[in-house]
């Protein structure tokens, strides 16, 4: 379409003489001295990764000695999950995962998360180790370090061995002490190679879905009371990890955790609702990452809870508190908060029915949640470093007629939230690194293999992997060093 200088000019709001644009340089708009070579590149060393849990990918459940975990027992109970998927198989990274890691190289990772399954190193939680579970994660980690991939190592995954279960699980302490000796174990033998361990996975997730609302492993539904003591023993648990970790590990590896937070943004970016913000980040996450991070519980919170608040002593925060390396934090949907006149100071927002979200309905599009989470870290705790240990979403991924898959709105979903994160990391906020969820399609929980997260589709037939459009997009990034 053309314009003639009339219309132009009427266009630009002047005259017909004033509409004859000045002709243009390319080579001065291209050569702009005071702007960076790339405004939306990453930091030198930063670590592009993917994360794995064991239950989830590795298969092999009845090999090698490994005993069965409240999941094994969960998925094959008729009604838990979606057309009764179970992780017998799964991605049976078991023994394919030496494939993957080939995979993993030629899209240029330079870590990987993968978490160690209880019930294969400890077939009943605690007692004799089991040396062929072992085994398994030496040649793991072996395999990863030749090439080249820095080894991540989350210790619990949520698949607790269903001994300690029958023993009452996260509602007996005992589980907690278990949980040390575990983890003390592991990082004796393991962290010759292994820099980086995380405790538990998503505390907030495996207390609340599994053990008050029931839809996840183990299944019940507990009463205030009992959740909160459950919570206090999961971060009892991750207190006593990092000790056990520290007294067992060689000079230079770092401890931390991964936890799915609260990620709150304030809804407009005003001083005022950031400052509600802050407030909120405490209290929304007080029962488990400000725990951990304080080694008290918020005066608030205890309140909120009354009689039903768990039973606790001092030596307890003392080592739910233990110093930390790093946090992991677990992004994907936001909650956005707004000042509020309340003595709260802020109120959350609620989501309309409108509200965009993925494949999974709770999976809400909130690209700001990966700035304002990690920013909002740092302020309240000023943690050493931090490091995103998931971030991903599912899709309805299908094969094309050409062997493809198009995921053009994971695509969306990474580029929009990278380039928020890339903006908190360009503010000076301490990410160290980024773990997408997942690498691969796998059992998604009581999902079962309905929902895809992987940016490489699976048959699960057939175990045959096909990376999709969003591998390509990573694999760029991971190149450039900078949102593709």
């Amino acid at each position: 379409m053309t314009f003639s200088r009339r219309t132009l000019a009427r266009l630009l709001g002047g005259t017909a003489a004033a509409a004859t644009l000045p002709a243009v340089n390319p080579a001065a708009v291209i050569a702009q001295p005071n702007r960076p070579a790339n405004p939306r590149a990453f930091p030198a060393g930063f670590l592009w990764g993917s994360a794995t849990a064991s239950y989830q990918v590795e298969g092999a459940a009845q090999e090698d000695g490994r005993g069965p975990s409240i999941w094994d027992t969960f998925s094959h109970t008729p009604g838990k999950t979606f057309n009764g998927d179970t992780g017998d198989v799964a991605d049976d990274f078991y023994h394919l995962y030496r494939n993957d890691i080939a995979l993993m190289k030629s899209l240029g990772l330079t870590a990987f998360r993968f978490s160690i399954s209880w019930s294969r190193v400890f077939p009943t939680g605690t007692g004799a180790p089991n040396p062929k579970g072992l085994d398994f994660y030496n040649r793991l980690v072996d395999a990863l370090l030749e090439a080249n991939i820095q080894p991540f190592c989350t210790l619990f995954h949520w698949d607790l061995p269903q001994a300690l279960e029958d023993q009452g699980g996260w509602r007996n302490r005992a589980t907690s002490e278990a949980f040390a000796a575990y983890a003390g174990y592991v990082a004796k033998n393991l962290s010759d190679r292994i820099k980086h361990f995380m405790t538990l996975n998503e505390m907030s997730s495996f207390v609340f879905i599994g053990y008050r609302d029931g839809r996840h492993a183990p299944g019940l539904k507990l009463g205030q009371a009992d959740v909160a003591q459950v919570s206090h023993n999961a971060v009892l648990a991750h207190g006593l990890g990092v000790q056990a970790i520290r007294a067992n590990a060689k000079p230079g590896v770092e401890v931390g955790l991964a936890e799915s937070i609260s990620n709150i943004t304030p809804v407009v970016d005003t001083g005022q609702h950031v400052a509600a913000a802050r407030i909120a980040m405490r209290e929304e996450n007080a029962r488990f990452l400000t725990a951990v991070l304080e080694g008290r519980y918020t005066e608030r919170y205890l309140r909120s809870l009354g009689p039903d608040a768990p039973k606790f002593t001092d030596a307890d925060m003392r080592i739910i508190g233990s110093p930390l390396d790093f946090v992991g934090i677990n992004c994907y949907a936001n909650e956005f908060v707004r000042a509020d006149a309340s003595d709260k100071g802020y109120a959350l927002v609620p989501r309309p029915a409108s509200y965009p979200h993925m494949a999974s309905p709770w999976l809400f599009i909130g690209p700001e949640a990966l700035y304002w989470s990690p920013r909002l870290v740092n302020e309240v705790w000023h943690p050493k470093a931090i490091y995103i240990t998931e971030n991903g979403c599912s899709s309805d991924d299908i094969v094309n007629g050409q062997g493809l898959v198009l995921d053009s709105d994971r695509l969306m979903f990474l580029r929009n939230f990278l380039t928020q994160l890339q903006r908190g990391v360009s503010e000076g906020v301490p990410v160290r690194g980024y773990f997408l969820w997942s690498l691969l399609d796998n059992f998604e929980w009581a999902d079962g293999y309905s929902k895809r997260f992987g940016i490489v589709y699976v048959d699960f037939k057939t175990q045959k992997r096909t990376p999709k459009l969003s591998a390509e997009f990573y694999k760029a990034t991971i190149a450039k060093n900078s949102v593709a």
